[in-house]
């Protein structure tokens, strides 16, 4: 065979070969994002549960600070007093040595300026020794006792000047450490507010009730929010609020504030609502109580059978299990 017929044997494929490498390479990769090789770490969202044990934690850390933070303030408050109360005992005594330094000053005075006074000039040139000598005697009597007294005084006042010092210096410490406790408290409050603030839209956090999940509409949201702000308020019969409630003012109360109007009879508000089965209510739902022909009692529910109601007079606003009830007639969902 001639040269020329064995490199016509041999045809070029190119193609087919980068064909062959691509489905090759395919391959590898298929292979590689099946082990995760290739795989792109996902980042999930945190849950419900993990945002409110991270709350948790932060209240954890905020308890002892609020706690040095009330003792500082209080102590603050004691000591304040004490400072004004010293500050009042001073200034007699203040004045006291002030007068006694004014008296010693003015008598150094005169005599620097004027000389010794005519009485005590004739009293030098005496010719009785024994008057001289009482003399004498008596103003030194009375030089040492208004030097004692002045002693008296500025010692007193020195004793009060240290006590107000020692606590002046205690209080600006104290002024300092309740700054830092503040700043410190202020930190975790936002902290635990940024925590809130990443809950689901679909999640209820009230200081009041539990946490709620699965909310599905906004006027539910607000309805849960206005009925759980209300608990511990006073059950008063045909009350509507805002102060006290009973049954159904409150259920009225809290979809008046998002904007759904009902009207204050258990009755009427059953057959304003949407049916909705138990196995299909939901949080913001209403919850009836008794039979559908004989309605005693509305609460508003929040999930886990739970709900928010005025149960009677003697008894505020609360959380309570609904199956604490004598008999459920059914659930509506207003809106």
């Amino acid at each position: 065979m001639s040269p020329h017929r064995q490199d016509s044997a041999r045809p070029h494929r190119p193609g087919g070969l980068r064909r062959t490498a691509h489905g090759l390479l395919a391959a590898v990769a298929a292979v590689a994002v099946s082990l995760g090789v290739l795989a792109v770490p996902a980042h999930a969202e945190p849950t419900v549960e993990e945002i409110e044990a991270a709350i948790d934690e932060q209240w954890r850390e905020m308890e002892p600070t609020i706690a040095q933070y009330n003792k500082v303030r209080a102590q603050l408050k004691a000591n304040r007093e004490k400072s004004e109360d010293l500050a009042e005992k001073l200034a007699p005594l203040q004045q006291k040595s002030d007068a006694a330094m004014k008296r010693i000053g003015g008598l150094a005075s005169q005599y620097y300026i004027s000389g010794p006074s005519r009485e005590l000039g004739a009293l030098l040139v005496s010719d009785d020794p024994n008057e001289i000598s009482e003399e004498l005697a008596l103003l030194n009597r009375v030089a040492l006792m208004e030097q004692k007294q002045l002693e008296e005084v500025l010692t007193i006042r020195k004793e009060y000047e240290d006590q107000k010092k020692t606590l002046d210096d205690l209080i600006a410490a104290q002024d300092k450490q309740e700054s830092e406790l503040a700043a410190r408290k202020k930190q975790i409050d936002a902290e635990i507010k940024r925590l809130k603030d990443s809950l689901p839209v679909t999640t209820v956090s009230t200081p009041q009730c539990p946490t709620i999940n699965g909310v599905v509409s906004e006027a539910a949201r607000t309805a849960i929010r206005t009925a759980c702000a209300q608990v511990g308020d006073p059950y008063v019969w045909g009350a509507t609020g805002p102060n006290s409630f009973d049954c159904s003012g409150l259920t009225q109360y809290a979809y008046k504030a998002a904007g759904i109007y009902l009207t204050h009879y258990t009755g009427a508000q059953w057959n304003e609502g949407q049916a909705i089965s138990r196995s299909e209510a939901r949080p913001g739902d209403l919850v009836f109580f008794s039979s559908p022909s004989n309605l005693h009692h509305v609460g508003l529910y929040l999930g886990n059978d739970q709900m928010v109601h005025a149960p009677r007079t003697g008894k505020p606003v609360m959380v309570s299990s609904i199956n604490t009830m004598p008999s459920i007639a059914g659930f509506r969902r207003p809106g």
